[in-house]
């Protein structure tokens, strides 16, 4: 994350009164601050994301020779949860191998918190007004990601096969790849096409993402019907700054999307991961409370309160 040139103590100061700002709005709600590992002993099975790798010179067996750096909190934390944590919070440094630019960096700061109880959107509105407290009011727009490819690009998301997503990636983006499936079609039209006119002097709520999407969310209906992904992304000036679900509390469900997650990455040529035995073993002895998270990148919302 490269911020704008800045007189350094200024810039540090103006952090520090970000992150305390942070604290206040969650303290203020009795939702608890915490601390997890920053290494674990699963990587991410995201076909999308891809972990640092850290070896183990004190190795005794294969078991322990190498962790990985946490792309998110997000097991470790949802295991607290699972022990009975209630609501918690974490702000924390996150690894991800991506290639430096504007808007990546291979090590960043994260926001990650945990509401027991909330639904889906309440847990939108809690993001909202965390980030109305950060950088002021604004208007807000919230729209399905259905609604988003047929006002932008006149696509139906649900339907559109691969065929015709590829005809409509490579007319707007000069790409060259063919066989991919449909996902990575969709990302490229997402994120070239669609992502850069959000958020423009709004805050723009993407939401109702497809079931192949769901990542770590839980299913519904929408209300045209439709199964859709209980999951949001926020954006600002063209900017994705949180990413949350309504959670999944199944644990023989995660256990299939994380076996999937691993079909996924064969079929595109990425070696599996093993599943994250740690969390799946939280859900399935304690079980995971009904709730909502959110993860925000925190580097972002700085730069864009600059």
């Amino acid at each position: 994350m490269r911020l704008p040139p800045c007189d350094t103590q200024a810039l540090l100061a103006r952090r520090a009164r970000f992150l305390r700002a942070i604290r206040s709005f969650f303290d203020a709600q009795a939702v608890t601050e915490v601390t997890t590992p920053q290494m674990g002993a699963y990587p991410a099975s995201d076909p999308q994301l891809c972990n640092f790798r850290v070896d183990n010179p004190l190795a005794v067996s294969d078991k322990a020779a190498h962790f990985y750096l946490q792309t998110s909190p997000e097991s470790a934390m949802k295991q607290l949860l699972a022990r009975g944590s209630g609501s918690i919070y974490q702000l924390c440094q996150a690894f991800r191998v991506d290639p430096p630019g504007a808007l990546h960096a291979m090590e960043f700061t994260l926001l990650e918190w945990y509401r027991l109880g909330f639904d889906f959107d309440e847990i939108i509105s809690d993001t909202l007004s965390l980030v109305a407290t950060l950088l002021g009011d604004r208007k807000v727009e919230v729209i399905s990601y259905f609604d988003i490819f047929l006002r932008e690009l006149s696509l139906d998301p649900l339907l559109a096969g691969k065929n015709e997503l590829r005809d409509a990636a490579k007319r707007r983006v000069d790409v060259d790849m063919d066989d991919v499936d449909e996902q990575i079609w969709l990302d490229l039209l997402f994120s070239h096409c669609i992502a850069p006119q959000l958020g423009q002097g709004c805050y723009t709520v993407i939401r109702d993402f497809p079931p192949q999407q769901a990542a770590m969310a839980e299913l519904a209906i929408d209300a045209k019907g439709n199964q859709v992904a209980a999951r949001f992304e926020l954006f600002i000036e063209g900017v994705e700054i949180a990413n949350g679900y309504k959670e999944l509390i199944d644990w023989r469900e995660q256990q299939r999307r994380f076996e999937q997650d691993n079909k996924t990455r064969q079929a595109r040529g990425i070696a599996p991961v093993e599943i994250d035995k740690g969390l799946l073993a939280s859900m399935r002895e304690h079980g995971l409370p009904a709730c909502a998270g959110v993860a925000l990148g925190v580097d972002r919302l700085l730069m864009l309160a600059q």
